[in-house]
């Protein structure tokens, strides 16, 4: 059995067992979160399609880590006008083990 979730912006396709990283969630390491905005369920050949969400659908899943991403680099430059300009980014993140699945 999978899933599609929509969770900070995004949209993923999870199955049971699997661990995914997500944007960040204010939630503990070891805490217990339902992610209820399920766009998606299937099954073999059965497929459940909300509009655009479907009504009682949600998806457990346990919080394992909270972290950062690695450094993406920024560099703008302008040339002949003397103008460079260096900037890092690290995103955070969630990292999630999935649970159970209730359509």
């Amino acid at each position: 059995m999978y899933a599609v979730i929509k969770t900070g912006g995004k949209q993923y396709r999870v199955a049971a067992g699997e661990k995914i990283k997500v944007e960040q969630i204010p939630a503990d390491v070891g805490a217990q979160i339902v992610l209820d905005q399920v766009m998606m369920v299937g099954s073999g050949e059965a497929v459940t399609i909300g509009t655009p969400m479907i009504a009682g659908a949600a998806v457990t899943a346990t919080v394992i880590s909270q972290g950062r991403a690695d450094k993406v680099r920024i560099f703008k430059m302008r040339r002949r006008k003397h103008y460079q300009k260096r900037q890092g980014h690290r995103q955070n993140y969630t990292e999630i083990q999935i649970g159970e699945i209730k359509s």
